[in-house]
């Protein structure tokens, strides 16, 4: 247990990687969405999808993740289990501070009214529907899946190379347009739309987090065998 909270630690060593970074486009882009809503000329309630941004940086977060301390951790004869458990608990923890800030962010709009000109930057309707108990786990589960992606994709690179990961992806880009062909051909975007929203946002939080389960163990198959 000892060198899984060492790991962790190792991981928040570099803390502009884990925190500030994903900190300060969480702010720049809460800034920049006030001030684009702030000109509009409208008293209708105004959206923004900027709030977005820190949790696909989670990707690179992931990917990052790997390739700066991997080497060093083996050098230190840390298990590849125990830096796998470790970088995942230092995922898990950016992810829960960063859906704290989402809800608390969607508990000050609704309070003010948007910020008193109708700007909702973490309050998305949709998404509040459940309350902000789901919203939150909501948005631990997209920034941890996001996570999860990242480290495999870094996984896969260091257990097979560069060539398998291009592979690899362009061969999941060609899966995902042969899913949207049959959707197509077989005009069943209606029902794949009345799934989801029949599944409403407590289904699609669960379905994240099973996605999120499936990527982070798919993670550490190649991280088995993966060579420093």
């Amino acid at each position: 247990m000892s060198r899984i909270g060492t790991v962790t630690r190792m991981q928040f060593v570099n803390r502009w990687t884990f925190i500030w970074i994903p900190l300060i486009i969480l702010g720049g882009t809460f800034i920049i969405t006030l001030l684009i809503h702030w000109m509009i000329p409208t008293d209708e309630p105004k959206f923004g999808g900027g709030a977005q941004a820190p949790m696909w940086y989670m990707l690179s977060a992931g990917v990052m993740a790997m390739a700066a301390t991997f080497p060093f951790s083996q050098a230190m004869s840390i298990t590849r289990r125990e830096f796998y458990i470790g970088t995942m608990t230092a995922g898990a923890i950016t992810s829960g501070i960063m859906a704290v800030v989402f809800v608390i962010g969607g508990l000050l709009e609704d309070a003010t009214n948007g910020w008193s000109f109708n700007s909702y930057f973490f309050r998305l309707d949709w998404l509040w529907h459940a309350g902000p108990v789901i919203a939150g786990i909501f948005y631990f589960a997209l920034t941890m899946l996001l996570f999860s992606m990242g480290l495999f994709f870094a996984t896969v690179y260091r257990r097979w190379g560069a060539p398998a990961l291009t592979v690899g992806l362009v061969g999941l880009g060609l899966v995902l347009v042969g899913v949207v062909f049959l959707i197509t051909k077989f005009e069943l975007w209606g029902s794949v739309a009345g799934f989801f929203m029949s599944a409403g946002v407590t289904g699609l939080t669960f379905m994240l987090l099973g996605l999120t389960v499936v990527f982070a163990t798919a993670a550490y198959l190649p991280l088995r065998r993966a060579t420093p």
